[in-house]
């Protein structure tokens, strides 16, 4: 997630930090700004400059977790990044 987040422009992580916070802190929130992905799996749903991002995050012990994010360039979510994102949920999980 991290070295995702550095190769964004700073305007880009600033845009997706606004949004992370605003879930944080609003928790819980729906569409259009977050959207149930699977089993304890939410999707923040993040509109930068003439693209779109996604952040892939779980709820643990009353924590937001980031699990993975990307950029967008298709119009369903695909099913690797869902996937990898449930594989981190439940590592998550298993060390808790």
């Amino acid at each position: 997630m991290r070295e995702w987040l550095r190769a964004l422009t700073a305007q880009d992580r600033k845009t997706i930090g606004e949004d992370i916070k605003t879930v944080q802190f609003g928790w819980p929130l729906g569409m259009p700004l977050v959207r149930k992905m699977g089993k304890d799996v939410w999707e923040v749903r993040i509109h930068l400059e003439g693209r779109i991002a996604r952040v892939l995050f779980t709820v643990e012990a009353g924590v937001m977790v980031l699990l993975h994010g990307f950029i967008k360039k298709s119009q369903g979510t695909p099913a690797n990044d869902l996937k990898l994102a449930e594989c981190r949920r439940d590592k998550l999980r298993s060390e808790t």
